[in-house]
């Protein structure tokens, strides 16, 4: 062979070492693209997976607020009126668009039921009894009042619907319900909530608590109340 073959030869096999690992570190590059690829899809996952959890967070906090409202409603002042106690002071919107006060009733005995909703089935038996028997109060000289926090308008159609004759006092902002304490729990089908409490209160003509019912059960409640004002 001679010198010149020997150099091109040379020459040839180097060229083909140094093309080898190029094409090595080609292959290289082209396995760790798609574990790049990888990385990234994984940590956008793990990024939506801390999104979720976030959010799933958030519900449970939503979830869990009524406990906080449970408490404050049972410190609501009402919980702590009593028999012989004053009966705190109201004025509210009634049906026809007077308002009412306790000082209308100065010197009267009155009776404050307060029902959760106006036209549902127990509510509109016990207004229809309270109706029934408001001659008979009158003629004792106590006044009764119907309160909820129903607007106007709906404690207007229950009046007109039921042929109701006592007066319905709408407190959509619960305010004389939580000073009477008829504001707090309640469950329903395994649900705690805050609601109107089914109450009735019986004031004297010195305007004080004379006797209080929670949790009525509306069948003969108010036969019962007239019983009790008539005995004052």
């Amino acid at each position: 062979m001679s010198k010149k073959t020997r150099k091109k030869s040379s020459n040839t096999t180097v060229k083909r070492a140094t093309a080898k690992p190029m094409r090595g570190s080609t292959k290289a590059a082209a396995k760790k693209a798609p574990a790049a690829k990888s990385r990234k899809a994984v940590a956008k996952k793990s990024g939506k997976a801390a999104k979720a959890a976030k959010a799933a967070s958030a519900k449970v906090s939503q979830k869990a607020a009524p406990k906080s409202l449970k408490s404050s409603a049972l410190q609501s002042p009402g919980f702590g009126l009593a028999e012989g106690a004053k009966a705190p002071a109201f004025r509210l919107p009634r049906d026809g668009g007077d308002s009412v006060s306790l000082g209308d009733f100065a010197g009267r005995k009155l009776v404050l039921f307060f029902y959760p909703r106006a036209d549902t089935p127990g509510c509109t038996k016990e207004a229809i009894d309270f109706t029934r028997l408001s001659s008979a109060f009158a003629d004792s000289g106590t006044a009764v009042l119907g309160v909820s926090a129903d607007t106007v308008k709906a404690q207007e159609s229950f009046r007109n619907k039921h042929q109701l004759s006592i007066p319905l006092i709408s407190d959509e902002k619960h305010e004389m319900l939580e000073a009477f304490g008829a504001w707090g729990q309640k469950s329903m089908y395994g649900r705690s909530f805050l609601g109107i409490i089914r109450t009735t209160v019986l004031v004297d003509t010195q305007g004080r608590i004379a006797r209080i019912w929670r949790h009525v059960r509306v069948d003969g409640h108010a036969d019962e109340v007239f019983a009790a004002a008539q005995s004052l």
